[in-house]
């Protein structure tokens, strides 16, 4: 691959620009080589979305490369002593790719399952999806960014035609006058991006942060609110029924451009401030302080996150939110709109070309019959070969093991046994597994427990596109050789596809498989079929849609910006969609009497399998944050470990006592082993997300 020399790198070596392998942010940055195997990190100032800034994963994200605990060669668990030993390449494929005939030819084709990562390349995610439902023949596949803005996406599909976190450039931030942060930490969890609020506020905007704890994020807020957590609907619904007791609704925008107002109306009108503040504990002069600012901003956004998402109402409550935006005319207009804070670093397009179990490239759904003809085609298959649509992420696990659950699972890019939730009930259907089969850099939880662990390619080693938050495309270059025995998941893929006699050939070259991708999506509502790795070099990233321009007329684009003339529904409208509050699935009661809910911690990423490998960033453990007065009531003291209980289990951890939270919460951080276990597996029925954000719980000394 070719090499970019910039500016400040070390003269012999030139440095490679690229991108941070963790976030929806996708930093640009750059990676230069060190000594025989090291590299080092450094900023990529001409780079629109963070301007050469990274958080402290980011500069220390090369310190993986040559870790005591890379895997560098496949490991195949020994029948006899029940240890991983060592083997080559070729016997660990000819292993799983037997095992997987015989289970197949025993329980049917839905008897292997494939489940992915939302850290995956958009050609790693388009050739899984591919060698599922071509090689393995099996409707049995989705992925973790099931958990991260599946609700987010429901509702975005539902009410406005179509699923992009951000329909505008993150930088529009800067140049709205009120952006309303719904269960975002901003700071912590994507930290070059809270510039954006600190330059809006500079200018005179205002930030407001809708959160049960007062985050580094809330301390930025203009204005706070601290909600029960999951009662992030019944506040939305209040601020509807507030804009149109005040005559505040865009009445003209409203006519116009959506359908289904009047319900919406009567919807909201029961939620009345003082029922608001019974439901949610947010004061009525707080909910009435948030209409002020909304009825004195000339633009504004509403962007929600994981913390009002991630709940078995979850699609409900963006579809709350996206009324608010609706009501007030923002979405199309400048600087103005809703729009969702992606959290993995290719959450969108992970889920646009094939990962999920309902969905073929280019955002196609897989029961529809000209969706399935035109993906077919560009494969070189039939059609009618295609399986149908799959269980989601956590009913695919749940089902692992059973009688008619699949019996084998190929894992890629995921660390289920800390991500899942209710993570104990999860290990022990994986345990139940005649075949896990693990892709993985480090012997993470979930590959300890894998029947063949592949060793595969880090960022810095692989080419590849990924998908921000933005909706835009870039490109991740190779900057170094992979060690010795590693091999990408594209060659994992074509390896066994190969030894399981697929009709297809699949390449392992990432910018042809990216060219082939774009074939597959022409026409879908995620086009990126005028998209090109030139293209990404040249523009700084592509946003789709990018449809490829007829032969003759000028390059399209691309669509930074959406929503400025029609939506994405067949008649250009939105839709207002009725969302009814029902609260959390699980309440607290005289065994279990707080509120337990999970989120992340500034120094660690996701599950934590590479960064809690990482030196220079904190790894303090697991802990439980609880507020004084609980602590008093139960007799715990900061800094001594507590017991947290759920109906699915317990775990131990030293007390964090701060006055940020609400005294009837307690959080804890989810990426080590442990906060799920206790997280409740309620699925949301739209978006089949788990309700990870919210639970009762009992703390005890």
């Amino acid at each position: 691959m070719t090499e970019t020399p910039v500016t400040g790198a070390e003269p012999t070596r030139p440095a490679t620009r690229t991108h941070c392998p963790y976030c929806s942010l996708q930093c640009g940055m750059t990676v230069s080589r060190i000594g025989r195997a090291g590299i080092t990190t450094g900023a990529w100032d001409e780079f629109p979305v963070n301007e050469g800034a990274l958080c402290r994963k980011g500069w220390t994200a090369g310190e993986l490369r040559g870790h005591r605990e890379r895997l560098t060669t496949p490991l195949v668990r020994d029948r006899a002593t029940g240890e991983l030993r060592s083997a080559d390449w070729d016997e660990a494929l000819d292993l799983v790719a037997a095992r997987i005939r015989a289970i197949q030819d025993d329980h049917g084709r839905d008897a292997v399952a494939v489940f992915g990562g939302g850290g995956l390349t958009n050609e790693k995610a388009y050739q899984l999806g591919k060698f599922a439902r071509v090689a393995l023949g099996t409707s049995q596949i989705d992925y973790n960014g099931r958990w991260c803005m599946s609700s987010a996406a429901s509702a975005g599909n539902q009410a406005l035609g179509i699923d992009r976190g951000l329909p505008f450039p993150l930088a529009d931030i800067e140049q709205t006058d009120l952006v309303i942060l719904v269960g975002s930490n901003l700071a912590e969890t994507m930290p070059p991006a809270a510039r954006h609020l600190d330059r809006l506020r500079e200018r005179g905007g205002k930030v407001v942060v809708i959160d049960p704890r007062l985050t580094s994020t809330a301390e930025r807020a203009d204005l706070f609110l601290q909600p029960v957590p999951g009662t992030d609907l019944a506040l939305a619904l209040g601020v509807l029924h507030l804009l149109d007791a005040r005559g505040l609704v865009d009445e003209e925008y409203v006519a116009v451009r959506t359908t289904g107002f009047e319900e919406a109306r009567r919807g909201a009108a029961a939620w009345w401030p003082e029922r608001v503040e019974r439901v949610t504990g947010v004061g009525t002069d707080e909910l009435r302080a948030l209409v002020d600012l909304l009825a004195g901003a000339s633009a504004a956004m509403v962007l929600t996150a994981r913390g009002a998402e991630q709940h078995a109402q979850g699609t409900a409550t963006v579809l709350g939110w996206i009324n608010v935006a609706l009501a007030l005319g923002l979405p199309g207009a400048p600087y103005s709109g809703y729009g969702c804070l992606t959290g993995q670093g290719n959450g969108q397009g992970g889920r646009e070309h094939g990962q999920k179990a309902d969905q073929l490239p280019g955002y196609r759904m897989i029961d529809d019959p000209a969706a399935r003809a035109h993906v077919a085609g560009v494969w070189g298959v039939d059609a009618d070969s295609l399986p149908g649509k799959g269980r989601s992420a956590y009913e695919l696990l749940d089902a692992l093991g059973t009688e008619d659950g699949p019996k084998a699972l190929l894992v890629h890019g995921s660390n289920i046994v800390v991500s899942a939730p209710r993570a104990s009930h999860v290990t022990e259907r994986l345990d139940s597994l005649d075949l896990l089969v693990v892709c993985d850099l480090v012997m993470s939880e979930t590959a300890a427990i894998a029947d063949v662990v592949l060793p595969v390619t880090e960022w810095a080693e692989e080419t590849g596109t990924m998908t921000n938050l933005e909706g835009r495309v870039i490109l991740r270059r190779r900057a170094v050789s992979p060690p010795a025995g590693v091999r990408s998941d594209l060659e994992v893929v074509a390896g066994l596809a190969e030894r399981l006699d697929a009709p297809i050939g699949f390449s392992t070259d990432p910018e042809e498989i990216f060219a082939e991708l774009g074939r597959a999506s022409a026409g879908g509502k995620a086009d990126y079929s005028g998209i090109t790795y030139d293209r990404i070099e040249a523009e700084a990233g592509v946003f789709w849609p990018c449809p490829a321009a007829p032969e003759g007329l000028a390059a399209h684009p691309g669509t930074p910006r959406m929503f400025a003339d029609s939506f994405a529904h067949a008649d250009g409208r939105a839709r207002f969609v009725v969302p009814e509050f029902v609260g959390a699935a699980e309440e607290p009661d005289a065994t279990y009497p707080v509120h337990l809910t999970t989120g992340r911690v500034l120094g660690q990423y996701q599950s934590g399998a590479q960064t809690r490998r990482i030196r220079s960033l904190p790894d303090e453990g697991a802990f439980v944050e609880l507020h004084p007065m609980l602590a008093h009531r139960i007799g715990a003291h900061d800094g001594e470990p507590v017991v947290v209980r759920t109906r699915r289990g317990e775990m131990k951890a030293p007390a964090r006592v701060v006055t940020t939270i609400r005294p009837d919460t307690v959080f804890v951080p989810f990426h080590w082993v442990g906060a799920n276990r206790l997280t409740n597996d309620a699925l949301d029925p739209s978006s089949r997300m788990p309700e990870f954000k919210v639970c009762a719980a009992e703390v005890t000394r």
